[in-house]
Protein backbone atom coordinates (compact mmCIF):
# COMPACT_ATOMS: atom_id res chain seq x y z
CA UNK A 1 0.00 0.00 0.00
CA UNK A 2 2.76 2.45 0.85
CA UNK A 3 4.15 2.21 -2.70
CA UNK A 4 0.76 3.12 -4.15
CA UNK A 5 0.39 6.03 -1.74
CA UNK A 6 3.89 7.23 -2.62
CA UNK A 7 3.18 7.04 -6.35
CA UNK A 8 -0.07 8.98 -5.86
CA UNK A 9 1.65 11.71 -3.87
CA UNK A 10 4.44 12.01 -6.42
CA UNK A 11 2.00 12.28 -9.29
CA UNK A 12 0.59 15.50 -7.89
CA UNK A 13 2.16 18.88 -7.22
CA UNK A 14 0.87 20.17 -3.94
CA UNK A 15 -1.68 18.53 -1.67
CA UNK A 16 -3.97 15.62 -2.38
CA UNK A 17 -6.90 14.95 -0.09
CA UNK A 18 -7.23 11.76 1.91
CA UNK A 19 -10.63 11.18 0.31
CA UNK A 20 -9.18 11.44 -3.18
CA UNK A 21 -6.45 8.97 -2.27
CA UNK A 22 -9.06 6.57 -0.91
CA UNK A 23 -11.16 6.77 -4.06
CA UNK A 24 -8.24 6.51 -6.49
CA UNK A 25 -6.59 3.63 -4.64
CA UNK A 26 -9.80 1.88 -3.65
CA UNK A 27 -8.89 1.63 0.01
CA UNK A 28 -10.01 3.02 3.36
CA UNK A 29 -8.76 6.18 5.03
CA UNK A 30 -7.12 3.99 7.66
CA UNK A 31 -5.14 2.18 4.97
CA UNK A 32 -3.99 5.49 3.49
CA UNK A 33 -2.97 6.74 6.94
CA UNK A 34 -0.98 3.57 7.63
CA UNK A 35 0.75 3.88 4.27
CA UNK A 36 1.71 7.48 5.04
CA UNK A 37 3.07 6.52 8.47
CA UNK A 38 5.25 3.78 6.98
CA UNK A 39 6.65 6.23 4.45
CA UNK A 40 7.43 8.70 7.21
CA UNK A 41 9.27 5.98 9.12
CA UNK A 42 11.44 5.40 6.06
CA UNK A 43 12.38 9.06 5.95
CA UNK A 44 9.90 10.55 3.50
CA UNK A 45 8.81 14.00 4.64
CA UNK A 46 5.07 14.18 4.23
CA UNK A 47 3.05 17.13 5.45
CA UNK A 48 -0.56 16.55 6.48
CA UNK A 49 -2.96 19.49 6.87
CA UNK A 50 -6.65 19.11 7.77
CA UNK A 51 -8.99 19.93 4.88
CA UNK A 52 -6.04 20.01 2.45
CA UNK A 53 -4.65 16.51 2.62
CA UNK A 54 -1.13 15.16 2.18
CA UNK A 55 1.87 16.62 0.39
CA UNK A 56 5.23 14.94 -0.28
CA UNK A 57 7.81 17.55 0.73
CA UNK A 58 11.05 15.58 0.41
CA UNK A 59 12.38 12.09 -0.30
CA UNK A 60 15.23 10.33 1.53
CA UNK A 61 18.15 8.62 -0.16
CA UNK A 62 16.31 5.33 -0.50
CA UNK A 63 17.55 2.91 -3.14
CA UNK A 64 15.25 0.23 -4.50
CA UNK A 65 13.55 -0.73 -7.76
CA UNK A 66 10.55 1.46 -7.01
CA UNK A 67 12.65 4.59 -6.48
CA UNK A 68 14.70 3.89 -9.61
CA UNK A 69 11.59 3.45 -11.75
CA UNK A 70 10.07 6.62 -10.36
CA UNK A 71 12.97 8.86 -11.41
CA UNK A 72 13.77 7.24 -14.77
CA UNK A 73 13.05 9.50 -17.76
CA UNK A 74 14.76 7.60 -20.56
CA UNK A 75 13.40 6.00 -23.72
CA UNK A 76 15.20 2.65 -23.47
CA UNK A 77 17.91 2.77 -20.79
CA UNK A 78 16.56 1.17 -17.64
CA UNK A 79 13.21 0.06 -19.04
CA UNK A 80 13.81 -3.15 -17.11
CA UNK A 81 15.33 -2.68 -13.66
CA UNK A 82 16.70 -5.47 -11.47
CA UNK A 83 17.64 -4.44 -7.93
CA UNK A 84 19.51 -6.42 -5.28
CA UNK A 85 20.02 -5.36 -1.68
CA UNK A 86 23.23 -7.43 -1.79
CA UNK A 87 24.89 -9.26 -4.67
CA UNK A 88 28.33 -10.43 -5.74
CA UNK A 89 28.72 -8.03 -8.65
CA UNK A 90 26.23 -6.16 -10.82
CA UNK A 91 28.35 -7.03 -13.86
CA UNK A 92 28.12 -10.72 -13.01
CA UNK A 93 24.35 -10.50 -12.58
CA UNK A 94 23.93 -8.49 -15.78
CA UNK A 95 25.85 -11.13 -17.74
CA UNK A 96 23.70 -13.85 -16.22
CA UNK A 97 20.56 -11.96 -17.20
CA UNK A 98 21.96 -11.43 -20.69
CA UNK A 99 22.47 -15.17 -21.10
CA UNK A 100 18.85 -15.63 -20.05
CA UNK A 101 17.65 -13.25 -22.75
CA UNK A 102 17.34 -9.92 -20.91
CA UNK A 103 16.69 -7.02 -23.24
CA UNK A 104 18.83 -4.11 -24.38
CA UNK A 105 18.82 -1.40 -21.73
CA UNK A 106 18.29 -3.67 -18.73
CA UNK A 107 19.69 -2.03 -15.61
CA UNK A 108 21.12 -3.94 -12.66
CA UNK A 109 21.65 -2.05 -9.39
CA UNK A 110 22.83 -3.25 -5.97
CA UNK A 111 22.76 -1.68 -2.55
CA UNK A 112 26.00 -3.50 -1.79
CA UNK A 113 28.44 -5.69 -3.72
CA UNK A 114 30.51 -8.44 -2.18
CA UNK A 115 32.76 -9.03 -5.19
CA UNK A 116 32.90 -5.71 -7.00
CA UNK A 117 35.68 -5.49 -9.58
CA UNK A 118 37.54 -2.75 -11.40
CA UNK A 119 39.89 -2.83 -14.36
CA UNK A 120 42.66 -5.43 -14.45
CA UNK A 121 40.93 -7.56 -11.83
CA UNK A 122 41.24 -5.01 -9.02
CA UNK A 123 38.60 -5.08 -6.32
CA UNK A 124 36.12 -2.21 -6.00
CA UNK A 125 34.99 -1.24 -2.52
CA UNK A 126 31.20 -1.48 -2.37
CA UNK A 127 29.97 -0.61 1.14
CA UNK A 128 26.24 -0.42 1.77
CA UNK A 129 24.63 3.03 1.32
CA UNK A 130 27.95 4.67 0.45
CA UNK A 131 27.95 4.25 -3.30
CA UNK A 132 26.24 3.55 -6.59
CA UNK A 133 26.84 0.09 -8.06
CA UNK A 134 25.10 -0.30 -11.40
CA UNK A 135 25.47 -2.12 -14.70
CA UNK A 136 23.71 -1.42 -17.98
CA UNK A 137 23.18 -4.28 -20.43
CA UNK A 138 23.51 -3.42 -24.12
CA UNK A 139 22.87 -5.41 -27.27
CA UNK A 140 24.52 -3.25 -29.94
CA UNK A 141 24.67 -3.94 -33.67
CA UNK A 142 28.19 -2.59 -34.22
CA UNK A 143 31.43 -4.60 -34.45
CA UNK A 144 33.38 -5.89 -31.41
CA UNK A 145 36.34 -3.63 -32.23
CA UNK A 146 34.12 -0.60 -31.62
CA UNK A 147 32.92 -1.70 -28.18
CA UNK A 148 35.95 -0.34 -26.33
CA UNK A 149 34.74 3.17 -27.12
CA UNK A 150 31.75 2.61 -24.86
CA UNK A 151 33.97 3.37 -21.86
CA UNK A 152 34.36 6.89 -23.25
CA UNK A 153 30.59 7.14 -23.68
CA UNK A 154 30.04 6.02 -20.10
CA UNK A 155 32.65 8.42 -18.74
CA UNK A 156 30.94 11.34 -20.45
CA UNK A 157 27.55 10.23 -19.17
CA UNK A 158 28.67 10.06 -15.53
CA UNK A 159 30.58 13.34 -15.68
CA UNK A 160 27.70 15.26 -17.25
CA UNK A 161 25.14 13.68 -14.89
CA UNK A 162 27.12 14.80 -11.85
CA UNK A 163 27.47 18.30 -13.23
CA UNK A 164 23.84 18.57 -14.35
CA UNK A 165 22.41 17.29 -11.08
CA UNK A 166 24.71 18.95 -8.55
CA UNK A 167 26.82 21.55 -10.34
CA UNK A 168 29.96 19.57 -9.54
CA UNK A 169 32.51 19.69 -12.34
CA UNK A 170 34.49 16.48 -12.23
CA UNK A 171 37.17 15.54 -14.74
CA UNK A 172 38.04 12.42 -16.69
CA UNK A 173 41.37 10.62 -16.41
CA UNK A 174 41.82 8.79 -19.70
CA UNK A 175 40.10 6.66 -20.59
CA UNK A 176 37.26 6.45 -18.07
CA UNK A 177 38.17 7.22 -14.45
CA UNK A 178 36.16 10.13 -13.07
CA UNK A 179 38.20 12.31 -10.74
CA UNK A 180 37.43 15.20 -8.41
CA UNK A 181 40.08 17.36 -6.76
CA UNK A 182 42.76 14.96 -7.96
CA UNK A 183 41.17 11.78 -6.60
CA UNK A 184 39.01 9.05 -8.11
CA UNK A 185 35.27 9.05 -7.50
CA UNK A 186 34.11 6.65 -10.21
CA UNK A 187 35.35 3.61 -12.08
CA UNK A 188 33.88 1.99 -15.18
CA UNK A 189 34.29 -1.63 -16.28
CA UNK A 190 33.04 -2.71 -19.71
CA UNK A 191 32.85 -6.40 -20.63
CA UNK A 192 31.43 -8.08 -23.69
CA UNK A 193 30.41 -11.46 -25.07
CA UNK A 194 31.12 -11.94 -28.76
CA UNK A 195 31.10 -14.38 -31.63
CA UNK A 196 33.48 -14.22 -34.59
CA UNK A 197 32.49 -10.77 -35.78
CA UNK A 198 29.40 -9.90 -33.78
CA UNK A 199 28.55 -8.78 -30.26
CA UNK A 200 26.09 -10.85 -28.29
CA UNK A 201 25.98 -8.31 -25.48
CA UNK A 202 28.00 -5.73 -23.61
CA UNK A 203 27.73 -4.87 -19.92
CA UNK A 204 28.87 -1.45 -18.71
CA UNK A 205 29.53 -1.44 -14.98
CA UNK A 206 29.69 1.90 -13.15
CA UNK A 207 30.77 2.35 -9.55
CA UNK A 208 30.45 5.83 -8.00
CA UNK A 209 31.72 6.73 -4.55
CA UNK A 210 28.87 8.78 -3.14
CA UNK A 211 29.35 9.27 0.60
CA UNK A 212 32.42 7.19 1.52
CA UNK A 213 34.63 8.79 4.15
CA UNK A 214 37.13 5.96 4.61
CA UNK A 215 38.85 3.71 2.11
CA UNK A 216 40.85 0.56 2.71
CA UNK A 217 44.53 0.01 1.86
CA UNK A 218 45.89 1.68 -1.26
CA UNK A 219 42.52 3.15 -2.23
CA UNK A 220 42.85 5.69 0.57
CA UNK A 221 45.57 7.48 -1.42
CA UNK A 222 43.70 7.76 -4.70
CA UNK A 223 39.97 7.61 -3.89
CA UNK A 224 37.40 10.03 -2.54
CA UNK A 225 33.64 10.53 -2.77
CA UNK A 226 31.22 13.11 -4.12
CA UNK A 227 29.93 14.15 -0.72
CA UNK A 228 33.39 14.27 0.86
CA UNK A 229 34.68 16.64 -1.80
CA UNK A 230 31.61 18.77 -2.49
CA UNK A 231 29.85 18.87 0.88
CA UNK A 232 26.57 18.30 -0.96
CA UNK A 233 24.01 15.61 -0.19
CA UNK A 234 23.67 13.18 -3.08
CA UNK A 235 20.46 11.28 -3.83
CA UNK A 236 21.56 7.99 -5.38
CA UNK A 237 18.36 7.08 -7.25
CA UNK A 238 18.17 10.56 -8.81
CA UNK A 239 21.83 10.43 -9.82
CA UNK A 240 21.39 6.97 -11.38
CA UNK A 241 18.44 8.32 -13.38
CA UNK A 242 20.59 11.24 -14.54
CA UNK A 243 23.40 8.87 -15.57
CA UNK A 244 20.94 6.80 -17.62
CA UNK A 245 19.61 9.92 -19.32
CA UNK A 246 23.08 11.13 -20.25
CA UNK A 247 24.25 7.66 -21.29
CA UNK A 248 21.30 7.34 -23.65
CA UNK A 249 22.13 10.74 -25.15
CA UNK A 250 25.82 10.01 -25.78
CA UNK A 251 25.24 6.38 -26.78
CA UNK A 252 22.79 7.43 -29.48
CA UNK A 253 25.36 9.93 -30.79
CA UNK A 254 28.00 7.21 -30.83
CA UNK A 255 25.76 4.73 -32.64
CA UNK A 256 24.89 7.24 -35.38
CA UNK A 257 28.52 8.13 -36.05
CA UNK A 258 29.97 4.66 -35.31
CA UNK A 259 32.80 6.49 -33.56
CA UNK A 260 33.44 9.33 -31.08
CA UNK A 261 33.59 12.16 -33.62
CA UNK A 262 30.49 13.83 -32.12
CA UNK A 263 31.73 13.38 -28.55
CA UNK A 264 35.51 13.78 -28.52
CA UNK A 265 35.59 17.60 -28.49
CA UNK A 266 33.42 17.73 -25.39
CA UNK A 267 35.29 14.82 -23.83
CA UNK A 268 38.59 16.64 -24.28
CA UNK A 269 37.24 19.61 -22.32
CA UNK A 270 36.80 17.34 -19.30
CA UNK A 271 40.06 15.45 -19.79
CA UNK A 272 42.36 16.10 -16.83
CA UNK A 273 45.24 14.73 -18.92
CA UNK A 274 44.78 17.44 -21.55
CA UNK A 275 48.08 19.18 -22.33
CA UNK A 276 49.64 17.54 -19.27
CA UNK A 277 52.71 15.38 -18.96
CA UNK A 278 51.73 11.72 -18.85
CA UNK A 279 53.58 8.51 -18.26
CA UNK A 280 52.43 5.64 -20.47
CA UNK A 281 52.92 2.43 -18.52
CA UNK A 282 53.27 0.13 -21.49
CA UNK A 283 54.86 -3.18 -20.36
CA UNK A 284 56.91 -3.33 -23.57
CA UNK A 285 57.92 0.29 -23.96
CA UNK A 286 56.89 2.81 -21.30
CA UNK A 287 57.38 6.43 -22.27
CA UNK A 288 56.61 10.00 -21.24
CA UNK A 289 54.95 12.70 -23.31
CA UNK A 290 52.30 15.41 -23.45
CA UNK A 291 48.64 14.39 -23.78
CA UNK A 292 46.78 16.12 -26.61
CA UNK A 293 43.32 14.64 -26.22
CA UNK A 294 41.63 11.70 -27.90
CA UNK A 295 40.96 10.64 -31.47
CA UNK A 296 37.56 9.70 -32.86
CA UNK A 297 38.44 6.09 -31.94
CA UNK A 298 39.13 6.96 -28.30
CA UNK A 299 42.91 6.68 -28.58
CA UNK A 300 44.98 9.08 -26.48
CA UNK A 301 47.21 11.35 -28.56
CA UNK A 302 50.60 11.72 -26.90
CA UNK A 303 53.42 13.93 -28.16
CA UNK A 304 56.68 12.23 -27.19
CA UNK A 305 60.35 12.97 -27.94
CA UNK A 306 60.32 10.65 -30.93
CA UNK A 307 57.05 11.86 -32.39
CA UNK A 308 53.29 11.63 -31.86
CA UNK A 309 51.89 8.31 -30.68
CA UNK A 310 48.35 6.99 -30.36
CA UNK A 311 47.73 5.02 -27.18
CA UNK A 312 44.86 2.56 -27.26
CA UNK A 313 45.69 0.42 -24.25
CA UNK A 314 47.73 0.44 -21.09
CA UNK A 315 47.49 2.80 -18.15
CA UNK A 316 48.22 6.49 -18.08
CA UNK A 317 49.63 8.13 -14.97
CA UNK A 318 49.17 11.89 -14.98
CA UNK A 319 51.33 14.50 -13.31
CA UNK A 320 49.48 15.62 -10.22
CA UNK A 321 46.91 12.82 -10.49
CA UNK A 322 47.15 9.68 -8.33
CA UNK A 323 50.46 10.75 -6.88
CA UNK A 324 52.49 10.88 -10.11
CA UNK A 325 55.08 13.72 -9.83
Amino acid sequence: MKSKVLAALRSRKGYVSGQELCENLGVSRAAVWKGVQKLKQEGYRIEAIPNKGYCLMDSPDVLNAEELKNFRKTAWAGTQIVYYDVTDSTNIQAKRLAEEGASHGTLVVAGRQEAGRGRRGRSWESPEKDGIFMTLLLRPDFKPKEASMLTIVAAMAVTKAIQTMYGIRAGIKWPNDIVLNGKKICGILTEMNTEIDAINYVVVGIGINVSNRKFESEASFIATSLEAESGKTIHRAKLIAAVLEQFEFYYDKFCKAKDLSDIMEEYNRYLVNMDKQVRILDPKEPFTGISRGITEKGELIVTAENGTKLVSSGEVSVRGIYGYV
